[in-house]
């Protein structure tokens, strides 16, 4: 059994993850902003079988909560094992290019929270010599693009945080695990038009507990994504700035 710190488990991705460890029998620690949907998601997951569920309301902007907010994990579950990062938001591209508020507000969410959660739990892990550490990025990183890059920027470097930490914890044991979704059929997304590359928030999730269970250090999810990413890295800028996507 598995004790397991999910961060941001309001989002359609986490709850799927979080159903398929409670159909193992682990135990749960949920965190996120909104009571009432912690408590419905809470109900369904202990019902599906998870061994514990605790909940933890907390706007993860608020980075001087973060080692209260682990305290209370460890000390509800009896320790952490795994930690799934799954907060954040969809910035607004147009919004943000008209804001060096709204700009930063984004960063925050995406990347600076996330950095903030990441120090403090890989220095525990650390000192344990065990755990699993998996947080979402995006292919927005990737590559920056017009009509993302404040998001992509924020997503970019949650990439490079996490390849350096990987590196360093490698010593210690810890596994770090960094997701890379493509299209997601999420609410997030709900205004997005769909195509055949959106893929569907359970199989992700199924592809992101399969690559924390193995211990992979990066993966693309659905794995496509990675061919599309490749091309997309190797177009000369001088005609990747012209292009309109």
């Amino acid at each position: 059994m598995k004790k397991v710190l999910i961060i941001g488990a309001t989002s359609a991705i986490a709850e799927h993850c979080a159903r398929i460890w409670s159909a193992r029998g682990d135990e749960l620690y949920l965190v996120a902003r909104n009571e009432a949907h912690l408590q419905t998601i809470a109900a369904d997951l202990k019902v599906r079988g998870a061994s514990g569920v605790s909940i933890n309301c907390v706007d993860l902007n608020e980075i001087g909560r973060h080692v209260e907010l682990l305290d209370a994990a460890e000390n509800a579950m009896g320790g952490v094992d795994v930690v799934l990062i799954a907060h954040g938001t969809l910035s607004n591209q147009a919004s943000c290019e008209l804001s060096v508020e709204e700009t930063l507000a984004e960063i925050q969410t995406n990347a600076l929270s996330t950095v903030s959660l990441l120090t403090t739990i890989a220095n525990r892990f650390e000192a344990k010599r065990e755990g699993t550490i998996c947080v979402i990025s995006s292919v927005a990183g990737d590559r920056g693009r017009a009509s993302n890059y404040v998001y992509g920027s924020a997503k970019a470097m949650i990439t490079a945080f996490t390849s350096g930490m990987r590196q360093r914890l490698h010593k210690s044991n810890v596994a770090v695990v960094t997701i890379k979704p493509g299209f997601v059929d999420t609410p997030m997304t709900a205004e997005f038009n769909k195509g055949l590359l959106w893929a569907k928030p359970n199989s992700v999730s199924k592809e992101i507990v399969k690559a924390i269970d193995v211990k992979k250090a990066e993966i693309y999810a659905p794995a496509y994504w990675l061919v599309i990413m490749k091309v997309i890295s190797i177009i000369p800028q001088s005609i990747f700035k012209r292009m309109k996507f």
